[in-house]
């Protein structure tokens, strides 16, 4: 057993979990936020992307000692005081959704190439981009569609605040 501590979403969570424990299951089971799915357990589907550190990783893929200080963000933690992240308010106005199951994970991976990359970002950059996510609902059209509006709203946004 260990005692594993880290901040997610701006908070402090500690635990006594088995050594070994996912950091999706600490996620989930520990700190209560079923926001990051459990898709494949073998690290094919993206379902389970969470920024640690300020980088996306598979939470599939991660021990949760291995996160113990960290700083995670989950999609739960994305919204500031009751408004969208630009990246979840484009999915949703470009229905870059079906059943949903994908979503978090897509929307971590997209905020993170954004991050990394720059705005805007073109479809072929978005498209490889997303090659660790699957949907199994749609041909991603509206998912690249949803990231390139937000990565174009988050490009305003860093114009207006410089």
């Amino acid at each position: 057993m260990a005692e594993v501590t880290m901040t997610v979403n701006g908070k402090s969570v500690s635990r006594t979990v088995e050594d070994r424990t996912l950091l999706v299951e600490f996620l989930r089971e520990g700190a209560g936020l079923t926001g990051t799915h459990v898709g494949c357990d073998t690290s094919q589907c993206g379902a389970c992307v969470v920024h640690v550190d300020g980088k996306a990783v598979k939470a599939c893929t991660m021990l949760a000692a291995q996160a113990s200080g960290a700083s995670v963000t989950t999609v739960e933690g994305l919204a500031s005081g009751g408004e969208l992240h630009p990246v979840q308010a484009a999915f949703r106005e470009h229905h870059g959704l079906q059943c949903g199951f994908c979503t978090p994970g897509m929307i971590m991976a997209a905020v993170d190439m954004i991050e990394r990359l720059g705005a805007p970002l073109d479809e072929a950059t978005i498209r490889a981009e997303l090659e660790g996510n699957i949907c199994r609902c749609t041909g991603y059209h509206n998912i690249v569609k949803a990231i390139a509006a937000a990565s174009e709203t988050m490009a305003g946004m860093k114009t207006a605040a410089e």
